[in-house]
C-alpha cells in the first residue's frame, strides 16, 4: 500500500473510533453538532445560490438576447397553433374516392444482371 492510502485508512479508523466514543458518552451533543453543521452548510449553500450563481450580469447583450428569445418563443407558439388548425381543416375535408385506373405491368429484362462497375 502507498503511504497516502495508509494515512487515509488510519484517519478513517480514528474518525470511526471518535464517533463511537462520542455516541456512547454523550449522544445529544453529537446530534447538536450534526444539526449545527447541517445549518452552516445550508446557509453557505443559500448564499452561494443567491449571490454567486444567481442572475447573470444584465448588460445590453444579455437583454437583447432575452428579448430575441421571447420573440422566437412567440413565433414558435404561433406556428404551432397554425399547424394544429391546418391539421384540423385537413381532417374535415371529404375523403377523395380512389380512381379506377387500369394499371399494366411492363415486362423488363429480369434475367440480365447489371454490371455496376460500368455505370
Amino acid at each position: 500500500m502507498k503511504a497516502r492510502n495508509i494515512f487515509v485508512l488510519s484517519l478513517i479508523v480514528l474518525a470511526i473510533i471518535g464517533l463511537g466514543s462520542v455516541l456512547i458518552g454523550n449522544p445529544l451533543s453529537l446530534l447538536r453538532q450534526i444539526f449545527i453543521m447541517a445549518a452552516a452548510i445550508g446557509i453557505i449553500y443559500f448564499i452561494y445560490r443567491k449571490w454567486l450563481s444567481g442572475k447573470p450580469t444584465k448588460n445590453k447583450e444579455q437583454k437583447a438576447f432575452q428579448k430575441a428569445a421571447k420573440q422566437s418563443k412567440k413565433r414558435f407558439k404561433k406556428k404551432v397553433t397554425k399547424s394544429t388548425q391546418s391539421a384540423n381543416h385537413a381532417k374535415k375535408r371529404p375523403i377523395r374516392r380512389k380512381s379506377n385506373a387500369n394499371l399494366t405491368v411492363i415486362e423488363g429484362k429480369k434475367n440480365k444482371k447489371n454490371n455496376r462497375a460500368s455505370f
